[in-house]
């Protein structure tokens, strides 16, 4: 079928679909869900090779923090780079670190090889890559589909990352465990990104969207700074989701599979049910929300919806069963990916193409920036005060939060001012 073709065919698709009339963005997803597909897979089989090894809730807080450490360091200088190079060659360096890491590890898990040290180390470096890539690929979006179409690819891709990331990669991975080994599904992932990596070679390389010659690394640093403090409904989301990320990311990434394995007596199946759903769940957000028009309310119902779905975490906490645990991921999955297709079409849109790589990096650098500190405290302060107290903090704080950054940046008063 050729484009023109495809187009044709296209025009009648629902809203949530209408990127794919566009050839370079039909690319670019078929390299998305295979490379969304390795890290799903990775995310699980890195678990089961920690208890592999030995470890515990600590011991998978080293490892987990290690990767959030190398994502929080170079983060800034990703937004620098996105804005300077082409995006497509960062993008195909990224793909190419995560591809070489995942299969040395898989290698030294088949040869029965592997150490934490090694997996702390691998997960930095992966970490390091990925700091790259969401500025560089949140600023080549707009160069490779019309603006009209965004909050449709953001509501795409929000369905892609949940379904694939987190519900069918951890399933197979859950699968391949329990049959073979986590060296077979590390096999798998590093096997998928290798392909999503061919994929994304396939996409047409655009100019980057700059028409000033950059300056200095650290004035380019300065000036993205300078936008998000002087951008209330910004600096004030990034400032809840830093406290969002704080309280609930520690526990979904290392408290989970222990809440499965010791508590509810699950094993690797029943941690991959629960990524399911909550895989599940989101990509039924994100398409719901894509497939709507932009709300007048923008701004408060993102923060709102954020704040208000993190208490399905209470849940979690007091769950005695595993589908008490997929019941709440469910939910969970659902309210945490519909206001990512707003948050996602709303910096497209609203921030300039001269500065959209250096306040994505932003973006990234403060939502992220407690997530070390989560992931290291997680277990310690979960064998101090329990993983029910635990969880019911991460599930009531959020939205707290939340109300404090609507009222405190007057974001009701900014969105009517400025409607999408």
């Amino acid at each position: 079928m050729t484009d023109v073709e495809v187009r044709k065919a296209t025009r009648s698709l629902p809203r949530a679909l209408t990127p794919f009339r566009h050839p370079s963005y039909r690319r670019l997803a078929v390299a998305l869900v295979l490379a969304t597909f390795a890290g799903g897979v990775w995310v699980v089989g890195l678990v089961w090779e920690v208890i592999r090894l030995g470890g515990g809730p600590a011991q998978l807080s080293a490892v987990s923090t290690a990767g959030a450490v190398g994502v929080l360091l170079p983060a800034l200088l990703g937004g620098v780079v996105a804005d300077r190079v082409p995006q497509k060659l960062i993008l195909v360096c990224v793909a190419a670190t995560e591809l070489i890491c995942m299969a040395l590890i898989a290698l030294l898990s088949f040869a029965d090889l592997t150490q934490l040290w090694h997996l702390a180390v691998v997960g930095f470096v992966i970490g390091t890559a990925m700091a790259f890539y969401y500025p560089a690929y949140s600023a080549w979006l707009p160069a490779l589909v019309p603006e009209e179409d965004l909050l449709a690819v953001n509501g795409f891709e929000g369905m892609v990352r949940p379904t694939i990331g987190q519900a069918i990669g951890p399933g197979v991975a859950g699968v391949v465990v329990g049959i073979a080994s986590p060296a077979a599904a590390l096999t798998v992932a590093a096997l998928s990104s290798l392909a999503g990596l061919v994929a994304l070679a396939t996409v047409p390389r655009t100019a980057v969207r700059r028409e000033e010659a950059a300056d200095s690394i650290l004035r380019d640093m300065r000036e993205g700074f300078v936008y998000m403090v002087r951008t209330p409904w910004l600096l004030a989301t990034l400032l809840f989701a830093s406290l969002m990320v704080f309280v609930i990311m520690g526990p979904l990434e290392v408290l989970v599979p222990f809440l499965v394995k010791d508590k509810l007596g699950g094993g690797p199946r029943d941690h991959a049910l629960v990524l399911a759903a909550f895989g599940i769940g989101g990509a039924v957000g994100s398409l719901t929300m894509a497939s709507l028009r932009m709300p007048r309310r923008y701004l408060t119902w993102m923060n709102l919806m954020w704040g208000v779905g993190c208490l399905p975490m209470v849940v979690m906490g007091v769950a005695t069963e595993i589908w008490m645990l997929v019941a709440a991921a469910s939910v969970l999955g659902g309210l945490f990916s519909a206001p990512m297709v707003i948050w996602g079409t709303l910096l497209q849109r609203r921030v300039p193409p001269h500065l959209l790589g250096r306040v994505a990096s932003l973006d990234f650098f403060v939502s992220i920036s407690l997530m070390p500190i989560s992931m290291a405290v997680a277990g310690p302060v979960s064998e101090l005060i329990g993983l029910r107290t635990t969880f019911l903090i991460a599930g009531v704080v959020p939205g707290v939060a939340a109300a404090v950054a609507i009222v405190a940046a007057k974001l009701p008063h900014d969105e009517i001012a400025h409607p999408l």
